[in-house]
């Protein structure tokens, strides 16, 4: 008798995607695992390659190291500033409808669905990162004031957007596959690109045998090839066809009426991943002028990172409940979404909790790890995670609320949260701490902190209202009559 045949025989149950009718009748959160945990190794294997590039671009010399890590932390919020809308407008639309069809049972129309919103994803990725080539000088400018960083993020950043489409659709690919229930594709495609991208960084940031080193220019290019590859394998599956999702020439054609239905439900949700964008560059303006900013940027990106390894477990069970919550409203099942509501929020605010404690037990021999022969980096990035990591719990609360309306398509209330927690709140109380009240960077970390908790609490009252226990999809036709489950 194999003695590793039962272990194995319940992983692959675990992992094998649940089917529509598990999803809205199974076990809540054995079903919601099944659907989080592969998104969560595939959270797991991103948290690790920026890691890596954070770990890499640290082995540079300690001349060139603190002004590449800062370089790269100065980069992305300009980068996810400009596509933060593209991201959270078909990301929202696709994750309502698409999961909504599939648990009324009309997958014609949650695969049409997919479609629009595949095309209008490659056409403003395009576009987008045209722009980003061309005004991200302009908001180094603003944004920074020490040349060293300024250059090595100006370096960066003209390769990624070369690349931005490939940053684009695999995210989009992942959120209707993960609509559906099936997580462990998308990570499986997103895995390897990761996996690959680790080595990659280690061979173009440092140079090895022909390749010379690169810096944080070969970060950018690494960056690019793997998501270009993912992006490429992506196109191959749905071209066959994963389940009944199918990437189709005539269903990719824009139609006005899906574009309409699109705005309504993903407009809120661009709006409010570009304003949040948008505050997160102008806290790294914060950020970028307070005492010694290369320490204080590089210590914030390492610690961020790090807290990034709390969100594994948390960003795959917000997935699973989108999910679950998505085909359970698409099912008319009420009773079984405030089902779904109540045992996913408990289940976030405990986990939190404990990693919280955690990380900031370890923080300081976690950060010196990532950062070494760099004591300032270290002492920075450790306070920053003591402060942030305090308020944690309250952040489970918060994503379980974005994760439900998400699900509902009512993304208006999610929009007005997000815009409390980072313009309301964030954004002047970070600046107050430092500035005014010369508090410096702990007055930013602890600024942030707050509007954390502040922020949970507006959420548990934004789940008492009803909006969110109402389906967007149309009631079907009479010759469609959905499978019960």
């Amino acid at each position: 008798m194999n003695p590793f045949r039962a272990p194995w025989q319940r992983l692959s149950r675990l992992l094998k995607p649940p089917s529509r009718e598990e999803i809205v009748s199974g076990p809540p959160l054995r079903t919601m695992a099944r659907i989080g945990v592969p998104a969560a190794f595939g959270t797991l294997l991103f948290t690790l390659y920026n890691l890596a590039n954070a770990y890499w671009v640290g082995k540079l010399p300690p001349e060139a190291s603190g002004s590449a890590l800062a370089g790269i932390q100065v980069s992305w919020p300009i980068v996810w500033l400009l596509i933060a809308f593209v991201i959270g407008f078909g990301g929202a639309s696709v994750a309502a409808l698409v999961s909504q069809y599939t648990g009324a049972n009309r997958l014609k129309e949650a695969n049409l669905a997919f479609n629009q919103f595949a095309s209008l994803a490659m056409v403003t990725g395009v576009v987008l990162g045209v722009v980003g080539y061309l005004i991200s000088p302009w908001f180094l400018r603003i944004l920074v004031h020490d040349p060293s960083v300024a250059d090595a993020a100006s370096s960066y950043m003209e390769i990624i957007f070369l690349g931005l489409p490939t940053m684009i659709l695999p995210g989009l690919f992942f959120s209707t596959l993960s609509a559906t229930g099936n997580t462990l594709t998308a990570v499986l495609v997103n895995g390897a690109g990761a996996l690959l991208n680790v080595g990659l960084d280690a061979v173009f940031v440092l140079g090895w045998g022909p390749v010379p080193r690169m810096g944080i220019v070969g970060a950018a290019y690494a960056t690019v090839i793997c998501q270009g590859l993912v992006t490429i394998a992506f196109f191959i599956l749905f071209a066959k066809g994963r389940g009944f999702l199918r990437l189709c020439l005539e269903d990719l054609r824009p139609r006005w009426e899906w574009m309409k239905r699109g705005l309504q439900i993903g407009l809120p949700a661009g709006v409010g991943q570009t304003a949040t964008a948008f505050g997160f560059t102008i806290m790294t303006a914060v950020i970028a002028r307070l005492p010694n900013p290369e320490a204080t940027l590089a210590g914030y990106g390492v610690g961020d990172r790090l807290l990034g390894l709390l969100f594994i477990v948390t960003e795959g069970l917000c997935i699973g409940l989108t999910t679950m919550v998505g085909q359970a409203l698409g099912a008319g099942l009420l009773d079984r979404t405030r089902e779904l509501l109540k045992k996913g929020l408990a289940g976030l605010v405990v986990i939190l909790a404990v990693e919280s404690v955690f990380l900031v037990t370890l923080r300081y021999s976690l950060l010196g790890f990532f950062a070494p022969g760099r004591p300032d980096v270290v002492e920075i990035g450790a306070d920053f995670v003591q402060a942030f990591g305090i308020s944690l719990p309250f952040l489970g609360i918060f994503f379980a609320t974005i994760a439900v309306y998400r699900a509902a398509g009512r993304n208006r209330p999610a929009m007005y949260l997000e815009l409390a927690r980072l313009w309301g709140l964030r954004v002047p109380l970070s600046w107050a701490l430092a500035y005014p009240l010369h508090f410096g960077a702990s007055g930013v970390w602890w600024g942030m902190s707050v509007s954390n908790a502040v922020s949970g609490l507006l959420a548990i009252v934004a789940l008492t209202r009803p909006g969110w226990r109402r389906a967007v999809i149309e009631p079907a036709s009479e010759e469609e009559v959905p499978a019960q489950p």
